[in-house]
């Protein structure tokens, strides 16, 4: 694709609403962090530098990557960095509204409990200053003085960005009950700074539903907005069961059956697409049978997102771009795509009716840049 196409898919605005905080950090902070730990003996730097370099990575060489973030992400201050880091480079590439997922990490050693963690991350928030930030409530806002009087995005580069934020508290599946509980308790506490839902994540063949359903029927109970990794690997039993809990969104669903995705689509549960992860992952054959195309088709709510978009090497516009080029979308098409996503995030009515006025007021540039309508 020439420079002129990708650059149309990064002036368009996008939501993204499945992306992890450490798999989207960038390969720069993840070497220069590696290069210390090696230095410091903690990790074998010459094992791991040519992996980091690389921008097309093997599914064995992105759990080598996994593996390392999981060390090098370990000191409150490493995450306040990633988090500035990842927000500024959402924020780069036009992405105007972003649900960022995170798991509360708790090390007694180094003193970090879930809430110091979750503290770091809303650091690393307060930190940006060439971004226009908006996350926590307006009223918040106006109070902390959080934000510049701009009320537009940017799309020509001539003033600062503004990327509405929000974020999901994600429960790793190696958790028990008591701390799945824990981690919902925790995003209660911390609504007034952005938490907006929780995450059912992680390594797909460990747990068991019944371990979590407790601590996520507390979270709707009280208000948050719940999301699941869902079908990541075929085990019929917890996809039903969780289609049977009714989310408000599921993230992958890449190893369902018929009966599967006629429930999905009765019960009308928006997914959460991620192109080359699921490609890179090998949890889909290849792109052409992705089953994007099945649900776009079908007119079913769905979301493309980026999943990692440091560890898989991509971006949001990238995703855009590789969906159109695959499944001959026109761009007016992929224009809509990207703004349905709006009504499937979890943000308020007033964030979502902002996040519509940005997507309006691109057209007018998207049109003279591709002859949109606008």
């Amino acid at each position: 694709m020439g420079r002129r196409e990708m650059e149309w898919f990064r002036s368009m605005p996008k939501v993204e609403l499945h992306a992890h905080l450490n798999g989207s950090i960038r390969d720069s902070t993840i070497l220069e962090l590696a290069r210390d730990l090696g230095q410091k003996g903690v990790v074998a730097f010459s094992d791991v530098e040519h992996v980091i370099m690389k921008n097309d990575r093997s599914l064995v060489e992105v759990f080598k990557m996994f593996d390392l973030i999981h060390v090098i992400t370990t000191e409150h201050s490493t995450i306040t960095r990633i988090t500035k880091e990842v927000i500024e480079d959402f924020a780069s590439d036009n992405v105007v509204y972003l649900e960022l997922r995170t798991t509360p990490k708790k090390n007694d050693s180094i003193g970090m409990s879930k809430r110091s963690y979750m503290e770091a991350v809303i650091q690393g928030l307060r930190a940006i200053a060439s971004v226009d930030v908006h996350f926590v409530p307006r009223t918040e806002q106006a109070a902390s003085s959080l934000n510049s009087q701009s009320n537009e995005n940017s799309f020509n580069g001539s003033a600062k960005k503004k990327i509405y934020v929000r974020l999901l508290l994600s429960i790793d599946r190696r958790e028990t009950t008591i701390a799945a509980l824990e981690t919902v308790e925790l995003a209660l506490e911390m609504r007034d700074l952005g938490v907006v839902g929780v995450d059912l994540s992680g390594n797909p063949t460990v747990g068991e539903w019944d371990t979590f359903v407790p601590a996520l029927s507390f979270a709707r109970q009280h208000g948050l907005r719940v999301t699941l990794h869902c079908g990541e690997i075929p085990n019929r039993k917890e996809i039903q069961q969780m289609l049977d809990f009714v989310p408000e969104r599921i993230g992958h669903a890449c190893c369902f059956c018929e009966e599967d995705w006629r429930k999905l689509k009765a019960l009308n549960i928006p997914v959460e697409i991620c192109l080359t992860s699921n490609i890179v992952t090998q949890s889909i054959s290849s792109i052409d049978v992705h089953h994007f195309a099945h649900l776009y088709r079908a007119q079913h709510p769905i979301a493309l997102c980026t999943d990692d978009s440091g560890v898989f090497s991509t971006s949001l516009s990238q995703e855009y771009s590789l969906a159109s080029s695959t499944f001959g979308i026109e761009k007016v098409d992929i224009f809509n795509l990207a703004s349905k996503a709006i009504s499937l995030a979890f943000a308020d009515l007033e964030v979502k009716d902002e996040v519509r006025k940005i997507f309006s007021s691109s057209k007018g540039q998207l049109s003279y840049m591709d002859r949109i309508d606008p």
